[in-house]
């Protein structure tokens, strides 16, 4: 299985806060062994977001859309997956009830808070909602499309909900080395053209961490083989 990522924001790139989501993204599609091919970061526009949307969803199993979701001007995250799909935004009935049961108890602390609940409810039409359990706005799935808020919290809850849809033959093993990445480098290189069934790659120390090797395969077998000769050709450190 192969997916696409899409974090959403100006803020994103303006580098106004980190796309800590991004990574956390990868890392869970990676333990679930799919390869993910492309990392974009889109600003809050309509037509720009539907085409990357259109475009990834045509080249990948799946696509995860993250950010620009609720009710102020710039969240026109399901705007621009709506328009991809050329479908309409729709009121979601069970997305509305959740919406509404929790702006009527934000009511109670914040009484003169306004929200547009059928805009936080809407979501493309033919899309499954995925209720938001720890916040406000919904997410969907539109066909391959996997949208979820921006808001790191929600976002990993949301996940959660259908992240045993992403499945993937890919595994990987990491190795540690004390031989430095000039050293490695050349070995490296012959292992390219001696395991063509892998991927190698090279990662170079921070402070005190020891530089590592990380080996990706399509199955268990390939992944001892390149071990076997890592452990002949380059110094291991084990645990």
């Amino acid at each position: 299985m192969d997916a696409a990522l899409l974090t959403v924001g100006d803020e994103l790139l303006a580098g106004d806060i980190e796309n800590t989501n991004a990574t956390w993204i990868a890392k869970q599609l990676a333990d679930r062994g799919v390869t993910l091919e492309r990392i974009a970061v889109v600003p809050d526009e309509v037509s720009v977001l539907a085409d990357y949307v259109s475009s990834f969803s045509d080249q990948f199993d799946a696509v995860v859309v993250t950010g620009g979701l609720g009710g102020t001007p710039d969240d026109v995250t399901m705007d621009g997956v709506a328009a991809a799909f050329d479908r309409p935004l729709v009121v979601d009935e069970a997305a509305y009830e959740d919406v509404e049961r929790k702006a009527e108890a934000a009511r109670e602390e914040y009484p003169d808070i306004d929200l547009d609940i059928e805009r936080h409810a809407s979501i493309p039409e033919g899309a499954r909602p995925l209720l938001n359990t720890n916040g406000l706005s919904p997410g969907c799935v539109c066909e391959n499309v996997y949208v979820v808020p921006g808001i790191p919290r929600e976002m990993k809850a949301m996940f959660d909900q259908f992240e045993e849809e992403f499945s993937g033959e890919r595994v990987t093993r990491t190795f540690e080395t004390s031989m430095v990445e000039g050293e490695v480098t050349p070995m490296l290189q012959d292992a390219h053209g001696e395991l063509p069934d892998v991927s190698l790659g090279s990662y170079p120390s921070r402070g005190e961490t020891p530089n590592r090797i990380k080996v990706t395969a399509e199955d268990e077998a390939s992944l001892d083989e390149a071990e076997t000769w890592l452990r002949e050709h380059v110094t291991i450190l084990d645990d």
